[in-house]
């Protein structure tokens, strides 16, 4: 993890007092917080220089001697057990300090932008409902504060609270809804979330600003991002405050909402990509990364925007290893880039975690991918993978369309062969490229037979 200066860590203890110099601890460490279980998890802050401070384990009585550096810096490592508690962890140095009503668990952090940061107070379906039952003293909920900043921090305001129909109503409604769906087959098992997300912002702010430096790509791309009065544009600014604070806390994975505020970028696969990277780099730590594709909306004066974020968000599935993708394109209207359902949202992803992660079995919790094609004469046979009980939801498609040479696209006429879709058009005599669902509002109208609807895909 981050060092922080040794000018800025004499600034804290200066304010606290220097003369009794404090055992002091990132705000997450506190009480109702989670640790991983079953790892070795870090714990860090600060004290005086080489203040002799004592920390004592709840789960273990162990007793672990501290010794801060000259940066009045220390950190510790602790094994964790499996899943339970309530947990103690005491420190005494010239001061004593217990975080109280530990868990050991799974810990994910949430981030994005606005539907991820959304919540059962600004509107969701059955809200009323939603709310009322969410006692769930196991799930624990950190919430970030929006701040940006031009230098890495070292901690952000704020504590962890247990699951009750007030804190759930200000949480992220996607975020719990996951995490109630993983508790749930993991029986019990404590889940902290941390939330971390700012609505309208676009993903070279949640990147190391030096990361992008290093990549053209998506520094060409960070410096086309047009200035907005919501929110910061420039590279880095909420990872600083947002994002590297939690560096070094150890995660189960992650998982991310965002991408209508990168419409009209062409290489999002490159910037998503970088910043599952470059976030696995900071960390140490090759977490899983999932993440939810963006759904249809009609964007003024963007016809293809949002379709090429979607296929680049497929990519990024296909290319980065530890990841996974939830489509949602039929459980959204395209005249609201915040769908209501967020219930579906969360459980889908759940499923998928469920499965991939810690290998419960969920059913199928992919819809059908593009896998390739093959062509024959003018009809082009299109591969999947998670293709059993390939339909459509009426009784033709209308978004597939195929290309010669030219690169001119036009509609197709497709039928359901088995696992696969055979496409042509009298238009097309010699076709090479495929595509599906390729406009901004094409709602998928093709599903398995787990009722999962297919990506938006451009065959490569």
């Amino acid at each position: 993890m981050n060092k922080i200066s040794f000018y800025l860590s004499l600034f804290i203890l200066l304010i606290t007092g220097a003369a009794k110099a404090n055992v002091l601890l990132p705000s997450f460490f506190s009480d109702n917080m989670v640790l991983q279980r079953n790892s070795e998890v870090t714990i860090w802050g600060w004290a005086s220089p080489f203040e002799d401070v004592t920390l004592t384990v709840g789960w273990s009585k162990e007793e672990i001697k501290i010794k801060p550096d000259n940066q009045a810096h220390w950190e510790v490592k602790l094994k964790t057990p499996e899943a339970g508690g309530p947990y103690t962890l005491h420190f005494k140095g010239y001061n004593e300090l217990t975080i109280k009503n530990i868990m050991i668990g799974e810990v994910w952090f949430c981030s994005g932008q606005s539907n991820m940061e959304w919540s059962a107070s600004i509107g969701i379906d059955n809200a009323e409902a939603e709310i009322a039952k969410a006692n769930y003293p196991n799930i624990r909920f950190f919430t970030a504060p929006k701040v940006a900043g031009t230098s890495p921090q070292m901690n952000i305001v704020g504590n962890w609270q247990e699951c009750t129909p007030e804190t759930m109503k200000y949480f992220s409604a996607v975020a719990y809804f996951f995490g109630e769906r993983l508790q749930k087959d993991l029986k019990d098992v404590p889940i902290g979330l941390i939330n971390s997300s700012w609505g309208g912002t676009p993903a070279e702010i949640w990147m190391p600003e030096d990361y992008i430096a290093k990549d053209a790509v998506i520094a060409e791309a960070a410096a086309k991002i047009t200035p907005v009065a919501w929110g910061p544009t420039e590279p880095g600014r909420t990872y600083n405050t947002m994002i590297n604070p939690f560096v070094g806390f150890k995660l189960a994975g992650a998982i991310w909402y965002q991408g209508e505020s990168n419409v009209g970028s062409t290489v999002y696969d490159k910037t998503l990509a970088g910043l599952i990277k470059s976030w696995r780099e900071a960390w140490g730590d090759d977490f899983p990364f999932y993440f939810i594709q963006i759904a249809p909306f009609n964007y003024e004066n963007d016809t293809y925007g949002g379709v090429i974020i979607r296929n680049s968000q497929r990519k990024v599935l296909n290319e980065v290893p530890k990841t996974g993708m939830v489509v949602v394109g039929d459980v959204s209207p395209t005249d609201d880039i915040h769908p209501r359902d967020k219930r579906t949202v969360g459980e889908r992803l759940g499923n998928l975690v469920l499965k991939s992660q810690y290998g419960i079995d969920t059913g199928v919790v992919y819809g059908p991918l593009y896998k390739d094609i093959t062509i024959n004469k003018n009809k082009v046979t299109i591969r999947f993978d998670y293709a059993d009980g390939l339909h459509f939801s009426s009784k033709k498609s209308e978004l597939f369309e195929v290309a010669g040479k030219d690169g001119t696209f036009y509609p197709a006429t497709a039928t359901i062969k088995g696992n696969t879709v055979v496409v042509s058009s009298k238009k097309v005599k010699e076709p090479v490229t495929v595509r599906y669902a390729w406009h901004n509002t094409a709602k998928p109208d093709l599903f398995n037979g787990a009722g999962l609807p297919a990506s938006s895909f451009l065959s490569e």
